[in-house]
């Protein structure tokens, strides 16, 4: 319990540094250099290392299969109730989907080491996978409050270097192809810089965020949906499968990881006010802090 604890205050102090070297060196820091080093050439690594700890079987890509299943299926109650609580569209969208992009990548692939061990790499990074779709078909769809073209979001997904690196991944993965020690070693070295570096990036972004234009009712409604609503629907349906407790409790943490920077993207894109949507991530990620301490008792208690 002990080393779980600190490994997760360890997550934590690397955002805090991400956060005070933009605040200490402001436009000397550029997040959007950051950006591209780690998608373009770090978080290949982290994909192929996460392919490379276990081999594939049925029950690996079922876990990915279910996550996005208990999106849709929380989603379609969501668009209706966005419709209840919200005249602005802009808002309304936000709500209807913030909550389901968590940050599978950032938060999820290193607390799920922390928490599962690095058996746990192969169930995140799949589950990262899908949320990449989803951030670039439903996400966007939803963001441009239904004007996006689907065709095109799709394609832009091939363009990102996560989806074809990792399909290659898999092939190796599934026709049994194994790397020597040393290679992956060094894939293992490249993964843990990517960790590291995005925990410190999402630090930088975190920095300058203020909260005090944001309507009081998308804080109450996104979030609770985040941390309440969704948790608890995740494992009621949970309840209902198969899986091993262990992957059930990797699959529930994936549902709680705050709110992902990625929306950040696609709401400037679609000028859908992105500063409330950066206000967003910030509280979501402060208030995950201390029920980071509830999440761990419930896995340590309930899933292993």
């Amino acid at each position: 319990m002990t080393t779980t604890l600190f490994s997760i205050l360890f997550v934590y102090v690397f955002i805090v540094l991400g956060y005070m070297a933009k605040r200490i060196f402001k436009e000397d820091i550029n997040t959007k250099t950051l950006t591209l080093i780690s998608v373009y050439f770090l978080q290949p690594f982290v994909t192929i290392w996460g392919f490379s700890t276990a081999s594939l079987h049925t029950e690996h890509l079922y876990v990915p299969i279910l996550y996005l299943g208990i999106i849709v299926l929380l989603l379609l109650p969501t668009l209706l109730l966005g419709k209840v609580l919200f005249t602005d569209s802009k808002e309304r969208a936000i709500f209807t989907i913030a909550g389901f992009v968590g940050n599978t990548g950032n938060i999820g692939i290193p607390l799920g080491i922390a928490l599962f061990g690095e058996a746990s790499v192969i169930y995140t990074t799949l589950i990262n996978i899908a949320n990449v779709f989803v951030v670039y078909s439903l996400g966007a769809y939803l963001y441009s409050r239904g004007s996006f073209d689907m065709k095109t979001s799709l394609l832009n997904i091939i363009k990102i270097p996560i989806i074809p690196v990792s399909i290659v991944a898999i092939i190796l993965n599934l026709s049994g192809i194994t790397f020597s020690t040393q290679i992956t070693e060094f894939f293992k070295m490249g993964a843990y810089a990517g960790i590291v570096f995005q925990l410190f990036l999402l630090g930088t972004f975190l920095q300058g965020i203020h909260i005090k234009t944001l309507h009081p009712k998308i804080i109450l409604g996104t979030l609770s949906q985040k941390f309440i609503f969704i948790p608890l629907a995740t494992a009621l349906v949970l309840s209902f499968t198969d899986l091993p407790l262990y992957v059930q409790g990797i699959l529930f943490m994936e549902m709680m990881v705050p709110i992902a920077i990625a929306n950040i993207n696609l709401a400037s894109l679609y000028d859908c006010k992105p500063k409330d949507v950066t206000a967003l991530i910030l509280l979501s990620t402060l208030i995950f802090i201390p029920l980071l301490f509830v999440l761990s008792y419930i896995i340590n208690h309930y899933y292993l």
